[in-house]
């Protein structure tokens, strides 16, 4: 029999949903694996949502973005030199009250940050225009500058999710927790999958699930580890991980906690993935992370003028 062929929704100007490599479904991951959180290994199956399940009242979904206007260089007195970025960072949260299906801005911040590791560097200020300065460990080698606006973004994110709470809310941060599982009833919402966490056998149960089932909840022993799952989101029939994505929460809970956690993301997330005609990410890209994209980078501001107001800062 022959392979079987499958096209993708998800437009490939973003790269893959399921980032694979020749010859092996995606990279293996050396993290320690419990898949029996939830279930034994041998009882592996997809999970429905319980009977009666009820979602929150409010949903929150924070996410930042981030825009390289600039390289810039600083020379020293000794003849050497740093490389440098000039960047604009945004963050923001929306509410969306899914018993009346309604969703608002619940706060934005736009913060911009030059970044170096040169010892002699300065913020650059031009009129109400200001770059902080971020002064990076290591020699700062331009090629991982990027990395280092990270940090500060995933702040600026617990900034404004924080002060949009309320008791009893679910917030959904856009990408992994990273340093933000102190938070409560938070999940890390990963939409494209770098690495194969789960062996064949387990992972068949993944690529077995039908729209809106989750497979069994398993614990990650990664440096950022806690409790994980996957889920399909409504999707046409189509490729293994069409429509899969992984959640997470912190490994701080007890099991029971994180279960119900994966119950009502099941509950929860398929009401909010977006469609085909509408995304090219479809339906991994939730509709209102699309909507506060977009609204985050028009926050960001010109990215043409900010450089020549760079430029002219550092002339001065």
């Amino acid at each position: 029999m022959s392979a079987q062929l499958y096209v993708e929704s998800w437009d490939p100007a973003y790269g893959a949903s399921f980032e694979a490599s020749a010859g092996a479904p995606a990279s293996p991951s050396s993290a320690q694996v419990d898949p029996t959180v939830e279930l034994p290994r041998q009882n592996w199956r997809p999970i429905a949502a319980p009977p009666g399940l009820t979602r929150p009242d409010v949903v929150l979904l924070v996410d930042g973005v981030r825009r390289i206007d600039a390289t810039v260089w600083t020379a020293e007195e000794d003849g050497t030199s740093y490389p440098g970025i000039a960047a604009s960072y945004a963050a923001g949260v929306v509410r969306c009250d899914l018993g009346n299906g309604a969703a608002q801005l619940a706060g934005t911040r736009v913060e911009r940050g030059l970044f170096t590791a040169s010892p002699s560097a300065e913020e650059v200020v031009a009129g109400q225009i200001r770059y902080r300065l971020h002064r990076v460990n290591g020699s700062g080698e331009l090629s991982k500058l990027p990395t280092a606006v990270q940090p500060p973004l995933t702040a600026l994110e617990v900034e404004v999710s924080a002060a949009a709470r309320t008791d009893g809310d679910l917030l959904i941060v856009d990408g992994p927790l990273r340093d933000r599982r102190q938070l409560p009833r938070t999940l890390g919402y990963i939409k494209t999958q770098h690495s194969q966490y789960l062996d064949a056998e387990l992972t068949s149960v993944v690529t077995a699930l039908h729209s809106g089932e989750r497979s069994p909840v398993f614990a990650l022993g990664t440096a950022w580890g806690g409790y994980s799952w996957y889920l399909r989101l409504p999707v046409a029939a189509g490729a293994p991980w069409a429509g899969i994505v992984r959640v997470e929460c912190s490994r701080d809970l007890d099991p029971d906690e994180a279960i119900e956690l994966a119950d009502l993301s099941l509950a929860t997330l398929p009401s909010l993935a977006s469609t085909p005609y509408k995304d090219p990410r479809a339906p991994q890209n939730l509709v209102p992370i699309a909507g506060l994209e977009r609204q985050l980078r028009r926050l960001l501001g010109d990215a043409r003028l900010l450089h020549r107001v760079l430029a002219a800062a550092v002339r001065r």
